[in-house]
């Protein structure tokens, strides 16, 4: 499975989601869209969205922190 979460340094919702897949012993990638440019043009591109978190579960995209969609693709 692969997770990715793009997320900035002082995003409180991207600390939600880290911190829930953390607890559910989810491996993931952090992506700082607040540092890499790269990663930013790669998030918005995928997503349509500005906006963090948004979180790549197998191509799969999560905009926010939405526990249920979550749950659902990570089959928790």
């Amino acid at each position: 499975m692969s997770v990715t979460v793009y997320s900035t340094q002082s995003c409180p919702w991207c600390k939600k989601v880290k911190e829930f897949l953390d607890e559910n012993k989810v491996k993931y990638s952090v992506k700082d869209v607040g540092t890499d440019q790269k990663a930013a043009q790669e998030m918005i591109k995928k997503s349509g969205q500005q906006g963090v978190p948004v979180s790549d579960i197998n191509g799969e995209i999560v905009i926010g922190f939405d526990e249920e969609k979550l749950k659902k693709l990570l089959k928790l």
